[in-house]
């Protein structure tokens, strides 16, 4: 599983290098994100709601915090999103090259 996990994230990541993304940066657990957070200033963000079978609830809240526009990346459904982020931008998995450019349009141009 988390060898499938990593493979996704290589192909996200390509995805975005495709996309002329000059920085990604990647966290495989809620704390190396939240520090990654504290330490970075990100033009936007995309989280799985799920990270190594975690809730990922603590990044969301990190990001509103900080004003980071982002993205939740799941498998889930949207009625699975948590209280307070309802209406929230999702990106259901899988997804297409193109699916992620419109997301991150909208995201970047608010």
């Amino acid at each position: 599983m988390i060898e499938d996990e990593m493979l996704i994230l290589m192909m996200i990541e390509g995805m975005l290098a495709d996309l002329g993304c000059e920085s990604v940066t990647s966290a495989a657990t809620i704390d190396r994100a939240i520090a990654l957070i504290d330490g970075q200033v990100f033009d936007a963000a995309m989280l799985d709601m799920n990270l190594n079978g975690n809730n990922s609830r603590a990044i969301a809240d990190a990001l509103t915090a900080r004003g980071v526009p982002f993205v939740f990346s799941t498998g889930n459904s949207v009625h699975d999103i948590w209280d307070g982020y309802n209406g929230h931008a999702v990106l259901r998995k899988p997804f297409s090259n193109d699916e992620l450019v419109d997301m991150l349009t909208r995201l970047l141009s608010r």
